[in-house]
């Protein structure tokens, strides 16, 4: 967990589930690496560090939170809450652990720009429990003052061509497209942050 940071370049810490963790791929084929790859490529070089852990739930990384905060970071990415919607598990409980998390951030890490990533529940537990879902992220955003990128697996999810095997967990060239539709969120982010030399 503790990457040597090279002089000035900002650490993003990825923390999320297997979605981020890269289940199935290989660690540089994960989104937190690929994103590192392109800041490097535009100019804005960045140490990125993959805290994801496969199945966790909110409720988990409301556990390992402060351990994962030993990793100063400049920007702090939260993709949590897909295991709570594959279970099913009340929308209220990972809104507290979510709020939670964050609030935990900003007390142990009070100049880290937090950015939470929209995750969408499966159709199959029907509607009004997809729209307490969705609706969860934007107003935890508004309340907590996090940055709010679009929905993990836009153009990803749904398509087999871009999934491994189980329908859930985006292949190579899925995960490229999951890496472009993160970068587009944090682009602005590392352009706002305060030149050091």
């Amino acid at each position: 967990m503790n990457t040597p940071q090279p002089p000035n370049r900002p650490t993003i810490l990825f923390v999320g589930t297997s979605l981020t963790a890269g289940l199935g791929l290989q660690p540089d084929q994960a989104f937190p690496a690929l994103i590192e790859h392109i800041a490097d490529s535009v100019g804005t070089p960045i140490t990125a560090v993959n805290a994801g852990v496969s199945g966790e739930t909110t409720a988990g990384a409301l556990q390992r939170i402060d351990w994962v905060l030993k990793t100063p970071a400049t920007i702090l990415v939260l993709e949590t809450g897909a295991n709570d919607a594959l279970r099913g598990l009340p929308v209220e409980a990972a809104k507290a652990n979510i709020e939670a998390i964050i609030d935990r951030i900003k007390q142990t890490q009070p100049n880290t720009r937090i950015v939470l990533v929209q995750i969408e529940a499966p159709p199959n537990l029907g509607a009004a429990y997809d729209k307490a879902f969705h609706t969860m992220y934007p107003a935890i955003a508004q309340a907590k003052g996090a940055t709010l990128i679009p929905f993990l697996l836009d153009s990803v999810y749904g398509r087999p061509q871009l999934n491994q095997d189980d329908g859930v967990h985006p292949n190579a060239e899925g995960e490229r497209i999951v890496a472009s539709n993160v970068w587009r969120g944090l682009q602005p982010i590392l352009q706002s942050l305060p030149k050091t030399h």
